[in-house]
């Protein structure tokens, strides 16, 4: 049986399918707009999974549900839904208290917690990731929340106090900013596209949330939790094609937060649409080609390991992954070969299988993008050097090591975003420096050596080019109460636990003159209680 036979056999009949891991086909045929669920009749999508099954004509992806085809009307009605809800700062929720909206927010998580196993399973089956990592998502996403509202506890203990300044006394607190648009990716479709809505909501904004097109129906059963947690118009969902209803959305000039992780490109069509660009603020991440740097003096082992997770972790289908490592000539024979041993080792299966390390990409057209940029880089004078690398079957791409990789391949310049591994040998480390000068993209990048002096003069250098540099280890996101940002191309504003809630909110104060009438008014004011604003109240 040949090695694309072998992957092929992963595919099996539903009834061989463990019946936990078996799912039911979703149809969503409602959607939340001005806290309404709404009844939808109209044209829908077919949402089919990355994992096939046979059937009389051969392997077929599994259909799963289906979702609304939305049109531009109901995108609007969502739109002013959200518009009348912020009410220029005077709706409900924006006035509400800072302890009412965290009790809202508290008992949104309770009901997103109760819809845990079927929203797991339903990333699963979207996406294709794993049991194990579809558990994680769901799992850190709850407990982002929890920290979310810690830090924002935090936040208003610091602000509940007067300050003084030359004979000026204010209070300073952060005001929500208004109506948020929300587009989130389709790698982690619950995790990172709460990462900007949950801060989004809780500082008081009001927002149309867009699911992304690889991971829509796992939002689905947490729409209830919404309608029944927030008032309404706080929560408003936007379905049909982004090409056809978000480009409107923002010509209305009525979007004053753009929450977008995804392309540049498309970010970039969104806030040109927009016609007052001083006033629209951008919360991105986008594009990224994180590289990793092998030096002579590294613990090979270690930085295997360590690019094994960040390239191919999800398939290599993140922001975050090592997308090119650079590795010293003189070290390249053994780290290839370690390389080569370590992903031959990795197991491939469908998403509920024990201990699976690959699992069938998402994208139905990421195969044979993989394959042209595989033949394009061997054009060029490359070699896939690890046995089966590159072997496809459906949904399956078992990774690809290629090697050595040069400026005139498609992968020395394009974000993959699958299990390909580029390795460009170097001479200098002038040339990986070169690298990150020259890309428009600066997210972050792993260096391996275990020489202090060589660490401290590429640190230097990189900290200014990315916005992250790991030491002997892999390229990521979390702690998520670490900044998460990127330079040129790769992103727009921070996020992480505190800088979500600082994006998503402006400081605003209340001042007057230090005289006996504005202390008294000042003291009235608080003893009433009548303002949320002025106030010396806060949340242990």
């Amino acid at each position: 049986m040949s090695f694309q036979d072998q992957l092929r056999s992963l595919f099996v009949a539903e009834d061989q399918i463990p019946e936990q891991y078996r799912i039911d086909e979703l149809h969503q045929r409602e959607y939340l707009s001005n806290g309404e669920m709404k009844k939808w009749d109209g044209p829908v999508t077919e949402v089919y999974s990355p994992v096939l099954v046979p059937t009389p004509e051969g392997l077929k992806r599994k259909l799963i549900g289906t979702y609304p085809i939305g049109t531009e009307k109901e995108a609007n009605e969502a739109l002013e839904a959200a518009v009348a809800a912020y009410d220029n700062g005077r709706g409900e929720w924006p006035k509400m208290s800072l302890a009412g909206r965290i009790k809202c927010m508290e008992q949104f998580v309770y009901k997103m917690s109760e819809q845990r196993d079927l929203v797991i399973k339903l990333i699963m089956w979207e996406i294709g990731k794993s049991l194990a990592d579809s558990t994680k998502e769901f799992d850190r996403t709850v407990e982002y929340i929890t920290a979310t509202i810690d830090a924002l506890k935090d936040i208003d203990r610091q602000s509940s106090r007067f300050e003084i300044a030359e004979g000026v006394v204010a209070q300073i607190r952060r005001s929500p900013l208004g109506v948020v648009l929300c587009m989130g990716p389709f790698n982690y479709p619950l995790n990172e596209t709460f990462t900007t809505l949950i801060p989004a909501i809780i500082m008081g904004n009001t927002l149309l949330f867009k699911p992304p097109k690889h991971g829509t129906l796992l939002h689905y059963p947490l729409l209830k939790a919404f309608q029944e947690s927030f008032p309404k118009g706080v929560v408003n969902t936007v379905y049909g094609r982004g090409a056809n209803v978000t480009p409107g959305l923002m010509q209305t000039g009525k979007i004053d937060v753009l929450a977008f992780i995804g392309s540049s490109k498309v970010a970039n069509g969104l806030k040109k649409s927009h016609p007052k660009l001083n006033r629209l603020r951008s919360v991105l991440s986008l594009d990224a080609k994180n590289a990793a740097i092998v030096t002579k003096n590294a613990d090979l082992k270690l930085a295997v390991s360590e690019c094994i997770l960040g390239a191919l972790s999800f398939n290599g289908q993140r922001c975050t992954a090592i997308k090119l490592i650079f590795v010293h000539k003189d070290v390249a024979d053994d780290f290839n070969k370690l390389l080569s041993e370590a992903v031959s080792k990795l197991t491939p299966g469908l998403p509920w299988h024990k201990g699976v390390n690959l699992t069938p990409v998402t994208e139905p057209g990421k195969p044979a993008y993989l394959k042209e940029c595989i033949d394009d880089a061997i054009a060029h004078g490359a070699t896939v050097i690890n046995e089966n690398g590159g072997a496809t079957a459906e949904s399956f791409v078992f990774p690809a090591i290629v090697y050595p990789v040069n400026e005139k391949m498609k992968l020395y310049r394009e974000e993959q975003f699958g299990p390909v591994i580029p390795v460009i040998p170097y001479e200098s480390i002038e040339e990986p420096i070169a690298y990150q000068v020259d890309s428009p993209h600066g997210m972050q990048v792993s260096i391996f050596s275990n020489d202090a002096k060589e660490i401290s003069s590429l640190i230097d250098p990189f900290v200014t080019l990315v916005s992250r540099v790991n030491i002997n280890a892999q390229c990521q996101r979390g702690p998520d109460v670490f900044p998460f940002t990127g330079r040129k191309d790769s992103a727009e504003g921070t996020l992480s636990v505190t800088d979500a809630l600082r994006a998503f909110s402006i400081r605003s104060l209340v001042a007057t003159k230090m005289n006996d009438t504005n202390k008294h008014l000042i003291n009235d004011i608080v003893e009433e209680g009548d303002s949320s604003f002025l106030s010396t109240r806060y949340i242990l």
